[in-house]
């Protein structure tokens, strides 16, 4: 399903601390950072009417089969923490949050992509700050995008949370049921998972397109899967092993030195 959506219907949902971050003014006040919100307002508002924003998910029957979650479409193997957050913990895989195979009674799954206009960051190449200014805008609505999806996801659509009241602070923080991790991020690193994603939903029916690496153009896009478990959470995958490594790569049936790119941020140094 695809749905698209005014720059201000994702005002709200833009985290500003993570815009603040990108300036390096995390939790600091003042004229300077006034300002800089001022002109990113400004930005939004010239904005309005003139683009938009764009989110494509699916709703699929699925189910784990042990570090792989298997799909109608497509098997997505995952991978699994080797070092457990605290001690007496599990060490968790994002195929952990669905229901096994062996019970013979699928579960759900979502998976996602959101992206911005392509024209959107195009015209300030003479201006240092406002290229500057429009890049994180646009990853700002990439994210606030999703965020917005999800809720609508949770509520309407998967409908698992239809009485669901949060406040947008309680949103940022979290706080509803289930997780919506994302590809690039600390429980998927690895980028090429894309490019099996996009055998599920059409990235490029919102203008996606991928690179050789998997990685999502525009640079302003986020894509991952959605879990309803209410004990699902977010987890740091850590460094992995050769040993997972190899695993990994069977599982994807790719060669183990073309895996190894792509996680080599993800890997244990020798």
């Amino acid at each position: 399903m695809r749905i698209d959506y005014d720059i201000n219907d994702i005002r709200p949902f833009i985290n500003w601390i993570y815009f603040d971050y990108a300036w390096s003014m995390n939790g600091k006040k003042g004229e300077e950072r006034d300002k800089l919100h001022a002109d990113a307002n400004a930005m939004l508002d010239s904005w309005q009417g003139r683009y938009h924003t764009h989110a494509v998910f699916e709703l699929v029957d699925a189910n784990s089969d042990g570090d792989d979650i298997v799909t109608a479409k497509v098997r997505l193997p995952m991978l699994r923490q080797q070092k457990a957050t605290s001690p007496g913990q599990p060490n968790l895989c994002l195929a952990d949050f669905l229901r096994p195979a062996s019970q013979g009674k699928p579960d759900k799954l979502g998976v996602f992509a959101t992206t911005v206009d392509y024209d959107l960051t195009r015209g300030y190449d003479e201006d240092v700050y406002g290229k500057m200014l429009s890049q994180v805008l646009a990853d700002r609505l990439a994210e606030g995008t999703a965020e917005l999806m999800h809720l609508q996801v949770r509520r309407r659509y998967w409908g698992y949370a239809p009485d669901e009241d949060l406040s947008m602070k309680d949103i940022h923080a979290e706080h509803y049921q289930g997780i919506r991790p994302a590809v690039g991020y600390p429980s998927m690193p690895d980028t090429s998972m894309n490019f099996l994603l996009a055998r599920i939903i059409d990235m490029k029916s919102i203008g996606i397109r991928l690179t050789e690496s998997g990685m999502m153009q525009p640079h302003a896009s986020v894509s991952g899967l959605m879990f309803a478990h209410p004990k699902a959470r977010y987890f740091d995958l850590g460094k992995i092993g050769e040993d997972q490594l190899r695993d990994y790569a069977h599982r994807r049936g790719l060669p183990v030195e073309m895996m190894r790119k792509y996680l080599q941020s993800a890997m244990l140094k020798k």
